[in-house]
């Protein structure tokens, strides 16, 4: 554990407010799920709850099949950051923050495929250097959980009907996962 050097006080209904610095960094916001755990010291620790990231024996065995059929690499993600990968090192990728660019497009509940060689380039996590083919967003309950991504590593590369087909049904099939 970190120790920040901020104290704060708990109030009479038992509210902690959480510095707006902290928040920022974390990226944690109105409304977001918090995930509080104790420790044998006392401690509490409060993590943001990632719904996909309780789907973790799914994604992982999901991202490996979606990558032999769409002979493509594949990301699973949830609001912020990469939490299954295939066709690319995990190490690489696993936990990484999604850029603003996919954040934006799962905010807006968008497909987004490179279907054309003009389309724009967008590199869908932080500090990698592969391109976003095909991004579907998980959406259970009305609320966007996360995205399946098909990824390249070629500039020129463009979405096929088959891999923008596969992301499609990887994430409806993760969103009612979620829902069940």
């Amino acid at each position: 554990m970190k120790a920040t050097g901020i104290v704060r006080r708990m109030d009479d209904l038992g509210r902690v407010v959480i510095p707006k610095e902290i928040r920022r960094t974390l990226r944690i916001r109105e409304g977001d799920p918090l995930e509080i755990f104790t420790e044998s010291d006392g401690g509490v620790i409060f993590k943001k709850y990632s719904p996909i990231g309780e789907l973790d024996h799914y994604t992982a065995d999901y991202a490996d099949v979606l990558c032999r059929t769409g002979g493509r690499p594949v990301l699973i993600c949830d609001k912020e950051q990469v939490v299954a990968a295939a066709g690319i090192p995990k190490r690489e990728v696993l936990e990484r923050r999604v850029s603003p660019l996919l954040e934006d497009a799962m905010k807006m509940r968008r497909e987004l495929a490179r279907r054309q060689e003009s389309d724009d380039f967008i590199k869908p996590v932080e500090g990698l250097d592969r391109f976003m083919l095909v991004s579907c967003p998980i959406i259970a309950q009305s609320d966007v959980c996360g995205a399946v991504l098909f990824l390249s590593e070629k500039e020129g590369d463009v979405a096929g009907a088959v891999q923008v087909k596969l992301c499609e049904a990887a994430a409806g099939f993760l969103a009612r996962q979620l829902e069940g």
